[in-house]
């Protein structure tokens, strides 16, 4: 029996537990859970499911979803509001509207969030747009400069834990030079230092008081020719010594391609490296046994990193949803007028 908390996030394979699930989750306890549109219905089923996840390892485990707006956005209608993608929000309320845009719109996901038990949201994300970014990334960015992505990331977390949900920030450390989709490929980044540190890095030292980070599928040549950051002990080193990231750290999903070796091993290498979770997405029961025993328990700075960030839940604060939504709504509806 193992009685620590398992490093690593987990999936289920749909809208409640199956038997085996529940037993599994009840053996391994995860540190917490993610979930996605096939686990998603309707509001009462959903607060079911995030019921069962807890009652399973006897905790009020985190229960995390990407809930972004625009394609990745695991809620949707008729129950739950539709969302643009964030760059093109940004861009309608302009320069003088965009930080606030996203901080109403981010306490009305988190209001919808937290009505179902959900208490961590996988946003923002703080990626530069460039050019070159590949589209399965591109439009869910905040901007393409580090001032305005700072402050609109900064504003989206404020919105989120104002309504009780931990933001995660993703992805560190900097995903948008990458050209290749990290789902099936891995990127490799080749600018070197000075232009990182100044762009992709800058934004992500700005929010490095955030209590939780994503890592990036992404070789960085500047960092670690060899290894994706998200396996590489100098990249992990990095985001905590140069980018100054003290909160809960969690891997990208390592059942994406970018990754390559089996799915013990992704684990394996993803915790030696210095991440404090593992996260793995597709409920894939197999896979998440090996999950399971590669990634180990949290313990020492990483069980730490992971209190605090708990720490730092929070009841919802009172929200007036239908004077948020007509503030957001108005400033949009004015800015694209006007």
């Amino acid at each position: 029996m193992n009685h620590g908390v398992g490093a690593f996030i987990a999936g289920c394979s749909g809208p409640s537990l199956t038997p085996t699930e529940r037993a599994f989750f009840a053996r391994t306890r995860p540190f917490g859970f993610i979930l996605f549109a096939r686990n998603i219905d309707e509001p009462e089923q959903v607060r079911s499911l995030t019921r069962d996840l807890r009652q399973a390892v006897g905790r009020k485990a985190p229960i995390l979803i990407d809930q972004e707006g625009g394609r990745v956005q695991r809620l949707r209608p008729p129950h739950w509001r539709p969302w643009a993608p964030a760059l093109d929000q940004i861009a309608v309320a302009g320069p003088a509207h965009a930080a606030r845009s996203m901080y109403l719109r981010a306490r009305l996901i988190a209001f919808e969030l937290s009505m179902l038990g959900i208490d961590v949201d996988c946003a923002p994300v703080a990626d530069i747009a460039r050019p070159e970014t590949h589209d399965i990334l591109k439009n869910r960015c905040y901007g393409t400069e580090p001032k305005s992505v700072i402050a609109c990331a900064r504003a989206t977390a404020e919105g989120l834990l104002e309504g009780g949900v931990l933001p995660v920030i993703k992805h560190i450390p900097g995903h948008g030079r990458a050209t290749a989709d990290s789902h099936l490929h891995l990127p490799r980044v080749k600018a070197n230092w000075t232009a990182l540190e100044v762009t992709d890095f800058a934004v992500f030292q700005a929010l490095a008081g955030m209590p939780m980070a994503m890592t990036a599928h992404v070789v960085y040549d500047a960092i670690d020719p060899d290894l994706p950051a998200t396996i590489s002990p100098r990249a992990i080193a990095m985001i905590r010594r140069g980018i100054g990231f003290g909160g809960f750290l969690m891997s990208d999903d390592v059942s994406m391609k970018a990754l390559s070796g089996t799915i013990a091993e992704r684990s394996r290498a993803s915790i030696q490296a210095g991440c404090d979770a593992v996260l793995h997405c597709n409920g894939d029961m197999a896979e998440m046994e090996e999950v399971a025993e590669a990634s180990g328990t949290l313990t020492g700075a990483a069980a730490d990193r992971a209190a605090r960030a708990l720490a730092r839940r929070r009841p919802p604060q009172p929200i007036d949803v239908t004077a948020v939504a007509t503030e957001l709504y108005g400033l949009l509806e004015k800015a694209a007028h006007g």
